[in-house]
């Protein structure tokens, strides 16, 4: 398989507190990483450095290289607006807008220049089939999400990420104020959508961990502990720490 992630000696700081210290990690295309640690160990904030969400934060720092399909994301020339069309980002809590479901997933296309109708409807039906939304909603288009269930709230925030194209889809604990149920419908949708995207999730959820992702990285304190394919860290894992994590000892 060809990575398309590459991170070189990654630190980052928010003002004095050195968050990230000296990451490195290959994350390969068409495939689901995880990233499993303990609250405040850096997972999410090495998520956030993967499209530049850190950048709307004050006083962080950051060294090192972040290089998708081999560009470096944190040279001066790149625009960070088509980087995150390109990386596109699900939050722990369904965030839809309060507009209609059509224009939930129109919303990004229309951002980007795209105004002809027909397009758009294809887009959002195309979108929406492919967060295994569709059939669910395909009669009630204009009535606003907000009135969806959570589930069906995040798999609408899942369709409006596709609707630009991303190659990346990035996961920040999406499934952790879901139910069990609708867990289980998003956990195989990304086994599906991995076959055209490449997908990265924080999860506190070791079994969703286990169950749907390829590889797997343990993260303790800022550092990258161990990484490696999910049966190894799971059955098998190099480190005592990411063990007596695993088993409960901790976290």
């Amino acid at each position: 398989m060809v990575d398309i992630i590459g991170v070189r000696d990654l630190n980052l700081y928010y003002g004095q507190h050195h968050a990230l210290m000296g990451i490195n990690m290959d994350i390969e295309e068409h495939s689901i990483t995880a990233f499993i640690g303990p609250s405040g160990c850096g997972k999410s904030t090495f998520l956030r450095t993967l499209n530049r969400m850190n950048d709307r934060i004050p006083h962080v720092r950051i060294s090192g290289s972040v290089k998708v399909a081999g560009k470096d994301i944190y040279a001066s020339d790149v625009d960070v607006e088509t980087l995150r069309k390109e990386i596109g980002m699900v939050f722990q809590q369904p965030n839809p807008f309060p507009k209609s479901i059509y224009d939930n997933i129109a919303f990004g296309p229309r951002l980007h220049g795209v105004t002809d109708r027909h397009r758009l409807d294809e887009i959002v039906e195309g979108s929406l089939k492919a967060a295994a939304l569709w059939d669910e909603v395909k009669d009630v288009l204009k009535k606003p999400a907000t009135g969806l269930s959570g589930g069906q709230q995040q798999r609408l925030c899942i369709a409006r990420a596709l609707a630009v194209q991303p190659r990346i889809l990035l996961m920040d604990e999406p499934t952790s104020a879901l139910d069990p149920i609708s867990t289980a419908k998003i956990e195989e949708l990304l086994e599906q959508l991995k076959e055209t995207y490449t997908i990265v999730i924080v999860t506190h959820n070791m079994q969703q961990a286990a169950r749907i992702s390829d590889k797997t990285a343990f993260f303790l304190n800022g550092e990258l502990i161990e990484y490696d394919a999910t049966p190894v860290i799971f059955q098998n894992p190099g480190d005592k720490r990411t063990e007596d994590y695993i088993t409960g000892r901790f976290g």
